[in-house]
């Protein structure tokens, strides 16, 4: 029998990869092009979560990539939120914005990098 679970826990991962990618993805591939040091920065956050993913998660290969992501970020954000911490995960909104951005916000924009890198 067809389980529609799984198929609905993608559809929703990839709704959440496809809103991070327009609010950070987008805009930080944007600023990077002009500021090569952003570029090298979220090539390491890419790379860090590509490992936390296919190293820290047991039996990663065998849950689809979106998901895997997407759940990545909702801990991000519940982390953020339990912790009460000044941090937020809004966007810049320009170039000098992306130049001073905080950890979170290039996290995020790293996962969009690496889920573009991965055709998730």
């Amino acid at each position: 029998m067809f389980s529609l679970g799984p198929a609905l826990l993608e559809v929703s991962a990839r709704r959440i990869l496809t809103r991070l990618h327009a609010t950070h993805g987008v805009p930080a591939l944007a600023a990077a092009a002009e500021m090569p040091a952003l570029l090298a920065t979220l090539d390491q956050h890419a790379a860090a979560v590509r490992d936390i993913l296919e190293f820290g998660v047991e039996e990663s290969t065998t849950v689809p990539a979106s998901v895997l992501l997407a759940g990545y970020v909702r801990g991000l954000l519940d982390e953020v939120e339990a912790t009460a911490t000044a941090m937020t995960g809004s966007a810049p909104d320009d170039l000098g914005g992306w130049a001073r951005a905080g950890w979170l916000q290039l996290r995020l924009a790293g996962v969009c990098l690496h889920a573009s890198r991965q055709a998730v």
